[in-house]
């Protein structure tokens, strides 16, 4: 037992050893990884066309801090890119016909991760409304309909929302910061703190984060082969043709409904997740228009 355990320590002390040697005999691997990292980080970036001042040290930090964690969210990120595919080609016509920025579409990906997830505080949708909200930018919201569900509906709201902000603030930038922190809250924070950018700010945690995490994703997103995301077009998901039927009256049952035109409940709700419950109530003859999808069910 005595011999065996020398010749365990003689064999650690050697291998101690040339791991010693490796790393004097090759300085420069720390320096070139230091090296590869610091030529990932952007040499200037800006949101909607607002220059982010990296040349801030803080400001420089923040940026890095989610870069780092959302290149290494390695299937959140992967994911986000696949259904920005089927996502940014709704989202960015409503954006420009409404004046809004291109880069907004990337709040919607911090947002949600562009689906339909629910917040345990109840905002819904893509673009994460809450119930009143939503209902003061005009989307209906009751236990039948939830236009938070209709990424065209909601799109729609979410500029009539930036476009207020804006009117507000005066700042692409600050109106973004707003979505999470509100207006009122954004906006007692510059009157006391006296200042009137949004990366002189000092804000809650979340909202200070919030358009670092916009500005991250829409650096990994725009060049992802350079962050390690080396994604086949054909793994991109795509939209699917869809027919649109026009619908002014309540429909009793769905799923009869949804077997009428060639398709079942499943994928009536995946195409028109808005339809809250088994049937849809229409007694004012109010007009929707659902989808029905023309392949790949």
């Amino acid at each position: 037992m005595k011999l065996i355990n020398k010749v365990a320590i003689i064999i650690t002390v050697i291998f101690a050893s040339s791991v010693f040697i490796f790393a004097v005999k090759n300085p420069q691997t720390e320096k070139e990884a230091s090296k590869d990292s610091a030529s990932q980080f952007p040499v200037q970036l800006d949101f909607a066309g607002e220059e982010t001042p990296l040349k801030i040290a803080d400001v420089k930090e923040r940026l890095d801090r989610e870069l780092l964690v959302n290149v290494n969210l390695h299937a959140s990120t992967i994911l986000a890119i696949k259904r920005a595919n089927r996502a940014f080609p709704i989202i960015e016509p409503i954006l420009k016909q409404n004046g809004i920025p291109d880069d907004f579409k990337y709040l919607a990906v911090i947002e949600s991760g562009l689906v339909n997830v629910v917040s345990p505080a109840g905002a819904r949708g893509i673009w994460q409304f809450m119930p009143e909200t939503a209902k003061e930018r005009g989307m209906e919201v009751n236990e039948n309909v939830d236009q938070r569900y209709d990424l065209e509906k909601s799109t729609r709201a979410a500029c009539s929302y930036f476009l207020s902000a804006k009117g507000k603030f005066g700042s692409w930038t600050l109106a973004a910061a707003s979505y999470n922190g509100g207006m009122t809250g954004v906006n007692r924070q510059i009157d006391i703190q006296k200042v009137t950018n949004y990366y002189d700010l000092l804000l809650t945690e979340e909202t200070s984060r919030y358009v670092f995490r916009i500005l991250a994703l829409k650096e990994i997103m725009k060049n992802p082969v350079k962050y390690g995301f080396n994604i086949a077009p054909e793994d991109l998901y795509r939209a699917l043709p869809t027919r649109k039927i026009e619908i002014d009256s309540s429909i009793t049952d769905l799923a009869s409904f949804a077997k009428d035109q060639g398709i079942n409940y499943k994928i009536l709700k995946i195409h028109n997740p808005w339809l809250r419950e088994t049937q849809l109530l229409n007694d004012t003859g109010k007009k929707y228009q659902i989808e029905i999808p023309l392949k790949g069910y």
